[in-house]
């Protein structure tokens, strides 16, 4: 991956970001963090973000239309707590890395969020194909930078609601997402 000073970055292992100050050649990045802060961090520990040249989209939006390239396993029907099933109008998905690939080692940060966005949007758009009005997105607390992307990506789409799951079943690494379909008769 390539970095240029003056680029927005996040990190991978805590919340927060900042601004690419410097680049040395021993793959160390000096990054003014959100908080005013000089930091030297490891290339592997940022994530480039919102930057001229990153757009996520045009990474994805070919693949979207290829349904076969989706591997996640979407979670229709679910046993809850107390024994009781969830409905199958409730369609949910786990976005950790893990849950999507057999082997993430050699992949680099931006390419696992590729791959994630890329489950989300596929998952996304079948559901709106078949209608589901609820959908749980499990992304994860981390550094924020997945939940940002999927909330970006759902703030630009008509007939749309999302707000954090529930507490007691997701904990803080889950967000809701409610399906307004326009009847097609």
């Amino acid at each position: 991956m390539n970095y240029e000073v003056g680029e927005k970055v996040g990190f991978l292992f805590e919340k927060g970001g900042g601004t690419i100050l410097k680049i040395s050649s021993d793959n160390k990045i000096t990054v003014l963090d959100d908080s005013g802060f000089d930091r030297i961090m490891e290339i592997s520990e940022i994530v480039k973000i919102h930057s001229n040249d990153y757009q996520l989209e045009s990474f994805t939006n070919n693949i979207n239309d290829d349904e076969s390239l989706s591997t996640a396993n979407y979670f229709v029907s679910k046993e809850k707590l107390d024994g009781s099933k969830r409905s199958s109008d409730v369609w949910e998905i786990d976005l950790h890395i893990e849950e999507l690939l057999d082997s993430h080692i050699g992949l680099s940060n931006t390419e696992i969020l590729i791959k994630q966005m890329t489950e989300f949007r596929s998952f996304v758009k079948k559901a709106q194909e078949k209608m589901i009005p609820k959908l749980i997105i499990i992304h994860g607390v981390g550094e924020g930078v997945l939940k940002n992307e999927i909330r970006t990506f759902l703030a630009k789409k008509d007939n749309v609601e999302f707000f954090d799951a529930s507490y007691l079943e997701y904990g803080k690494g889950a967000t809701e997402v409610r399906l307004y379909h326009s009847n097609k008769n």
